[in-house]
């Protein structure tokens, strides 16, 4: 059960603007009020060694390996990602562990009071509930007096309330595919050039793979205007997979001075470039004195965890849980269930918000759908599941609509008939649902 204090101080910072909910993003030309309320607070971000990860796709991955192989390495970690699964609280880990309830409310108490500073002397500029959480998560690493902090963009770069560091151990931009084209611009380079403007020195500027050539390219020119070093993981990684299934893959990972076998409990080809690109960052902090030997690195990524992402959470038939959210990452669904799962074919169950692009999602995914269950879910974005439905239809697929997630998993528990496995997706808010229906009913 959650306490009153938690309970009140996410009602106080829902008060706020919170784009991650209403979807309208925050017109601002600068992070200015999220500096005036560190500042005020002490400026909490300072002090440590950074790592801020920007990217469509994989950024949290990314963050969550690196976090766990700087554990193993023997140091003190702050972690800083969203969206959460089931409480603001997983947004803020220290040493790989949530904060707990009542020190989020401490934080949370200390920066709406100041807050409320910041409006009075800056009228006009508002600050967001994201700028609120940010701030917790700092003023949390410096309690606890991590030594290190790995930091995950909210949304783009250029404006994110994270972007508020003068120097960067390391900049890590994962790969960049077409998102939230409204805000950050209808192109790869136009997203791409928001993103890339977190890269500051000393620290190196760690490439992912690029699908586009337009966005590599202006990722490359904002580390040259910087000053900084490129670590382009494509050029300067290989991995091989050697062994996968549906809890995780072992794989061999090359480099010119070096190689490493590796156990990864994460499915998915796309987690061995996820993991390629956390070894490149760990890389490079060990090039500028962190100490991470080689079997941080080993043992690290065997203990990451990152639900939400290809999740096995129940047997029987299997059902796989994955966030999911645009035509990329259901592409990379879809062939994992088919390399990793051995599933031909799977029961959907599917919601999303109203802001994706449904119809490229059911088009990657129709291939494999038996089936798809509709359902709608509480979240004020929440696509209607008729719009859902008829995305899948469109495809030629058989489609049904629930009343809600647990109706729709009971559906989708009948047409399998305990033989075709079903994998819930859309995105990481209609996941969560999911996650704790099928939690409880383990649980009972």
């Amino acid at each position: 059960m959650t306490s009153l204090d938690y309970r009140q101080a996410i009602a106080s910072l829902l008060a706020y603007a919170d784009f991650e909910r209403s979807g309208r993003f925050a017109d601002r030309p600068d992070v200015g009020p999220v500096l005036a309320l560190l500042s005020r607070l002490g400026d909490p971000h300072l002090g440590r060694p950074t790592v801020h990860i920007t990217g469509s796709k994989g950024k949290g991955s990314v963050a969550a390996m690196l976090e766990s192989v700087l554990r193993h390495a023997g140091l003190r970690t702050g972690l800083y990602t969203s969206p959460h699964l089931d409480s603001y609280c997983e947004r803020v880990r220290v040493d790989g562990e949530p904060i707990a309830e009542d020190e989020f409310a401490r934080h949370a108490r200390a920066a709406l009071a100041v807050a409320r500073e910041v409006a009075s002397s800056l009228p006009g500029r508002q600050l967001v509930t994201f700028d609120l959480l940010t701030a917790i998560g700092f003023l949390a690493f410096r309690q606890h007096g991590v030594q290190v902090q790995v930091v995950e963009v909210g949304l783009g770069g250029r404006v994110d309330s994270t972007n508020v560091f003068p120097r960067k151990e390391a900049s890590v931009i994962t790969p960049i595919s077409l998102e939230h084209t409204a805000i950050l611009g209808g192109t790869p380079a136009a997203i791409a050039r928001e993103k890339a403007a977190i890269v500051r020195p000393p620290g190196p500027l760690v490439l992912a793979p690029q699908s586009y050539a337009d966005a590599r390219g202006v990722c490359l020119q904002a580390a040259a205007r910087a000053g900084v070093e490129v670590v382009d993981v494509a050029a300067r990684y290989r991995w091989q997979p050697l062994e996968r299934g549906p809890e995780g893959q072992r794989f061999r990972l090359e480099w010119q001075e070096g190689a490493l076998e590796l156990c990864l409990p994460l499915a998915g080809a796309h987690q061995m470039e996820n993991a390629a690109t956390a070894v490149a960052v760990a890389h490079a902090l060990a090039r500028q004195g962190l100490p991470v030997p080689e079997e941080a690195i080993v043992g690290g990524l065997a203990a990451v965890r990152w639900p939400g992402r290809l999740e096995v959470l129940a047997r029987g038939p299997t059902v796989v849980a994955d966030g999911a959210h645009n035509r990329d990452s259901a592409r990379r669904l879809r062939e994992a269930l088919r390399d990793y799962f051995g599933a031909s074919e799977a029961v959907l169950v599917v919601g999303t918000l109203a802001d994706k692009d449904i119809a490229a999602m059911a088009e990657e995914l129709a291939p494999v759908a038996t089936a798809v269950v509709a359902a709608p879910f509480d979240h004020p974005r929440a696509m209607p599941a008729e719009r859902v439905a008829g995305a899948f239809a469109a495809r030629g697929c058989r489609v049904r609509q629930a009343r809600d997630i647990e109706d729709a998993l009971g559906q989708a528990l009948a047409i399998s008939a305990g033989r075709v496995l079903i994998c819930l997706t859309g995105s990481l808010a209609f996941v969560a649902v999911g996650r704790r229906l099928l939690t409880a009913d383990r649980a009972r």
